[in-house]
């Protein structure tokens, strides 16, 4: 297995006062995600987001119990398999002491939750698979809004704008299935039909030219897809050279100004309704992240990935900075919710509003964003209301 150990400097946008110290006390945060592979771009992208947030703060200096502290992130990859999340954890927690670790995906998230409170480590699971948090582990947080948010306002667009006809191409991980089982009974329980249940190995193929033939065979009126953005582009794009006329309801793991890179342009996605991408957020303080990430990433967009873990990280160093320390995990999560209130907006592009009573992250604003006339527009908030 490709293992990469990147050594990141951690800050957060507070400015910490501290005496004079002689010297650091180093803090290993862990990661473990795919970092080669199909789903390699998205797994970069989290880590991104963590870089940027810690290369502002080492410089402002974070003091946690009266000791100054240098973190820095130790990351591994492990290809998306869930088995090698569970080796990389236990080698993170014993070799680098890590007292958190942060999963991008649920399969690796649940192989964690069987082993970190006997490693005494704190699990941040960024995947919006509801069931995460329900199991209620002590010692994780999930990092965005649970999917189930989105999935009302998902059905009546594109059943209103489409048909009742829907086929299921979405991705064939746990984080797909959990997707799927919450979307098809909100889809029936509106009067729609289920024509075709075809997931696809997102992670595995380059190409779904005959998966998405068999799903077109079923003449859907909507496609569910949904997975790592590169994928989802390149199953949206061969669906339309195949003659798709209809819509796409698109999981959150897929950000829709990645997936149009590689459907062919937002006009690709026509009818679309999926997450709001950072990149295309109207509001101010998204707008103020996205300038700062451009300049210090060659003028490239920032994703979800980076801005949410961005913001996850800086509230992981104030828990710290909150609960006078960095070794006792069980400590750190029960000041989390007050971390992340505690964070300025300018670090919280997203509006993280706080950690629920099980664990799972809430967000302050709708972030749904539909494709309409070849251009991406927010879904307003009086369409989200009406679909709950």
């Amino acid at each position: 297995m490709t293992i990469r150990k990147l050594p990141l400097a951690l800050a957060v946008s507070l400015v910490f006062a501290a005496p004079a110290m002689a010297q650091e006390t180093a803090v290993h945060i862990g990661y473990s995600g795919p970092l080669s592979g199909g789903a390699a771009k998205y797994g970069q992208e989290v880590l991104e987001g963590m870089q940027m947030a810690v290369a502002e703060i080492n410089q402002a200096g974070l003091v946690v119990g009266g000791k100054k502290v240098k973190l820095d992130v130790v990351a591994l990859d492990d290809q998306y398999n869930p088995s090698e999340t569970a080796i990389n954890v236990r080698r993170l927690v014993q070799e680098d002491n890590a007292p958190v670790v942060l999963v991008p995906h649920s399969g690796g998230c649940y192989a964690v939750q069987t082993i970190n409170q006997q490693l005494k480590v704190l699990l941040l699971g960024y995947t919006s698979v509801p069931q995460l948090a329900a199991r209620g582990n002590p010692l994780t947080i999930r990092i965005p809004p649970e999917f189930t948010s989105y999935t009302p306002a998902f059905v009546k667009y594109e059943m209103s704008k489409y048909g009742k006809e829907v086929a299921i191409a979405s991705t064939d991980t746990d984080y797909g299935k959990a997707w799927t089982a919450a979307f098809k009974p909100a889809w029936q329980a509106a009067g729609g039909t289920i024509v075709a249940d075809s997931p696809l190995s997102y992670n595995r193929a380059t190409d779904f030219y005959s998966g998405v033939s068999r799903v077109l065979a079923a003449k859907p009126k909507v496609i569910f897809v949904g997975g790592p953005s590169e994928p989802t582009g390149l199953i949206i794009r061969q669906a339309r050279e195949l003659g798709f006329k209809g819509g796409f309801a698109v999981m959150d793991q897929a950000k829709l100004d990645e997936v149009a890179k590689i459907a062919g342009g937002y006009g690709a996605l026509e009818g679309s309704i999926g997450v709001m991408p950072v990149g295309d957020d109207p509001s101010p303080d998204a707008k103020a992240f996205v300038a700062r990430f451009a300049k210090t990433h060659g003028g490239r967009m920032p994703t979800q990935e980076a801005s949410l873990n961005y913001t996850a990280v800086w509230a992981t160093a104030q828990a710290m900075k909150l609960a006078g320390t960095t070794t006792d995990a069980a400590a750190i999560r029960k000041v989390f919710d007050q971390a992340v209130k505690s964070q300025p907006p300018q670090n919280n592009p997203n509006t993280l509003s706080g950690v629920d009573a099980r664990g799972g992250m809430t967000m302050g604003r709708p972030v749904v964003a539909v494709v309409e006339g070849g251009s991406i527009k927010s879904l307003p908030d009086t369409a989200l209301a009406a679909a709950k």
